[in-house]
């Protein structure tokens, strides 16, 4: 047996239980696998713990412990690194809580924190930069060290009750999305919400709408006089924020 068959053995052991895998190891193995398959599940357990505190907490001890292992069943490592395994819960309580969207939403939230956590650092725009810069022309590039999370119900506002201890609030669902945004600034992960306006402008940004585009956009849904101010206290908010990463 060579080394790399012996791998895909133990893989397929820990993640399926496969007894014709376990067989081919040998007898000898045979009796430490329930061991390696413990401390495996384990493992991950303790990965979705750590990475989803507050949604533990609102589902109860009991059923985040469930979700976790069938979780784990449907998903099994496919990355070097522990920090992408969370990836996917999100989408597991999506599918095990149809009706009950903050769960899922709950997570989004804890899983862009994390994400902000781990992202590589990256060039930033301060407000000594705007130099000779042709508005009109200029793009802004947004850095990847922010997320979007759109979110039906008052997820925001119940993820916020139970990191402060608070008692939540009753879920309630939005006939228009709660848009939040995380982003990372001198270290710190940070979160705030925004409207949709300011929400559809930072979309546009990423997809390469010129500077000047959007200010014209804004002047034909608000006015000229409005327009250019809302315009210029978002650019205002993005540089304190630290979410510009360049201006081209």
């Amino acid at each position: 047996m060579t080394l790399l068959s012996m791998q895909r053995d133990m893989r397929a052991w820990l993640v399926h239980e496969d007894e014709a895998a376990a067989a081919r190891m040998g007898a000898r193995a045979h009796a430490g696998f329930g061991v390696y398959q413990n401390n495996y599940r384990a493992q991950l357990v303790a990965c979705l713990e750590s990475s989803f505190p507050r949604t533990r907490a609102w589902t109860g001890d009991e059923a985040f412990l469930n979700a976790a292992a069938l979780h784990i069943d449907r998903v099994p490592p496919s990355s070097w690194t522990l920090d992408a395994y969370p990836h996917d819960f999100p989408t597991t309580l999506s599918a095990l809580y149809p009706d009950d969207p903050e769960i899922e939403e709950i997570a989004q939230i804890e899983l862009a924190l994390e994400q902000m956590f781990v992202a590589a650092d990256g060039t930033i725009v301060t407000v000594d930069d705007l130099q000779d810069i042709d508005w009109d022309r200029a793009s802004l590039r947004i850095a990847h060290t922010i997320e979007l999370v759109d979110l039906r119900t008052n997820a925001f506002a119940l993820w916020s009750a139970i990191a402060a201890g608070d008692q939540p609030p009753t879920v309630e669902h939005r006939k228009v999305s709660d848009i939040i945004l995380v982003w990372r600034q001198d270290g710190q992960c940070r979160i705030r919400t925004i409207d949709q306006t300011e929400f559809q402008a930072l979309r546009a940004l990423r997809a390469g709408t010129r500077f000047g585009d959007l200010c014209s956009d804004a002047a034909i849904l608000f006015g000229q006089e409005r327009g250019t101010a809302l315009v210029g206290q978002w650019l205002g908010k993005w540089l304190a924020d630290g979410l510009i990463a360049a201006i081209d």
